[in-house]
């Protein structure tokens, strides 16, 4: 699939504590996304997410909808697809 595309995503603001790691796995399986999500020690998200630019950004949009999610400031690198990874998980805390 040559439109897939992966990006590493860390997430600021109100985003720990608040669902969002079951608001993005949820919405990952529902479009088809694949990768992982996790807490960070220092209060942040991380996350790697892979598919085609829309189904990141249906992703991405349901993240901003969260009812108690509140995304300050997003950083986002591209990297180099997994084409064999098949599910969207959690990860345990990465600390």
């Amino acid at each position: 699939m040559s439109d897939l595309l992966r990006k590493h995503l860390v997430f600021s603001g109100d985003v720990q504590g608040v669902g969002f790691r079951w608001r993005a796995r949820h919405a990952a399986r529902a479009v088809g996304a694949t990768g992982w999500v996790r807490n960070e020690r220092d209060g942040r998200v991380s996350m790697e997410l892979q598919g085609t630019e829309e189904q990141i950004d249906q992703v991405l949009d349901a993240l901003e909808r969260g009812l108690y999610i509140r995304i300050s400031d997003i950083e986002v690198r591209s990297l180099p697809a997994e084409p064999e990874e098949r599910s969207f998980v959690t990860r345990d805390d990465g600390w």
